[in-house]
């Protein structure tokens, strides 16, 4: 695809737009969607997609510029410009809204409005019930502010700033939504670590959380064989080694890209065996079911694992 344009969003956001260098439609996508993004210096990214699913032309995402980059925004900023042609692969959807719900709730922290507003631009598309709930640091540090003004009352936007520096109180806001409402959270950490802390007593199928990063440690402590049924192959996973590394190291070359198990690209089926699950995308049921892993951080209780490899 062909980096068509750059936009300014807010402070330290841009929005960049590809589109296929054949002018054929983009592969169709829904709200909460993301592509991953393959950079010129060999890294994979994964950004959440910013446009209305609606449209068939583009894909638009949000990238904040990190000043503690490890290679991603950095490029994006620096080195990119309009006219070059990368390779984009996707998308895939960890975050997907669920239309059913009788009411909406999302709530975003900074550069976590991103997947949100494409929510946003959906459930108005087809007209059903919603709440936004926004925090930002800095007032210009506030994304798709004047889009967001036109929504009116349904939309409450927290800037830290503005309170002398307070967050804004998660807890009081998941206590006023409606039993039957879906409630959807996007941000940093600590905003989703109160999210989660509020929603506990919640059904787990009317929360959805979507994570930048993971602080859940890999599993590497433990040797292990995994079978790979298709091709009959066994693979010693040596301790320190996650599945990903063990394969790499043999030749073996599976899909992957965050390898923190937030993205979803490196999912496996499992046809026997025990996970040893840590990624942050599988429920606790489907988890429970070890039908399926991300072989980037998850690793194996039993001595031998096979996968649909």
């Amino acid at each position: 695809m062909r980096l068509t344009a750059i936009h300014y969003a807010a402070d330290s956001i841009n929005l960049f737009e590809f589109r296929p260098v054949n002018g054929s439609p983009v592969a169709a996508f829904e709200a909460g969607a993301h592509i991953d993004v393959h950079l010129p210096n060999g890294l994979v990214r994964q950004y959440s997609l910013v446009n209305s699913q609606d449209e068939r032309h583009r894909y638009v995402v949000g990238v904040k510029r990190d000043p503690n980059s490890r290679g991603g925004s950095s490029y994006l900023y620096e080195r990119l410009s309009v006219g070059t042609v990368l390779k984009v692969g996707g998308p895939r959807n960890n975050f997907r809204l669920h239309e059913s719900a009788a009411h909406t709730v999302l709530l975003a922290g900074g550069i976590g409005v991103t997947p949100i507003w494409s929510m946003v631009q959906r459930l108005e598309r087809i007209g059903h019930s919603w709440e936004l709930h926004y925090a930002t640091r800095r007032r210009s540090e506030t994304a798709f502010a004047e889009e967001l003004a036109r929504c009116g009352d349904r939309v409450h936007i927290h800037v830290d700033d503005e309170f002398g520096g307070a967050v804004m109180d998660i807890g009081a806001i998941v206590a006023k939504v409606p039993s039957t409402a879906h409630l959807y959270c996007c941000g940093p950490a600590p905003m989703l670590a109160s999210f989660e802390a509020a929603t506990r007593s919640r059904p787990r199928g009317q929360v959805h959380v979507e994570r930048f990063s993971s602080s859940t440690p890999v599993a590497s402590s433990a040797g292990y064989l995994v079978e790979l049924a298709r091709s009959g192959k066994v693979v010693a996973i040596a301790p320190g080694q996650t599945i990903l590394e063990g394969l790499r190291a043999h030749g073996i070359n599976v899909p992957s890209s965050c390898e923190q198990g937030v993205c979803g690209s490196c999912e496996t089926k499992v046809v026997s065996g025990i996970p040893d699950h840590r990624d942050m995308i599988l429920s606790e049921e489907e988890k429970a079911s070890h039908r399926t892993m991300m072989i980037c951080c998850s690793g194996s209780k039993s001595d031998v694992l096979v996968l649909d490899l």
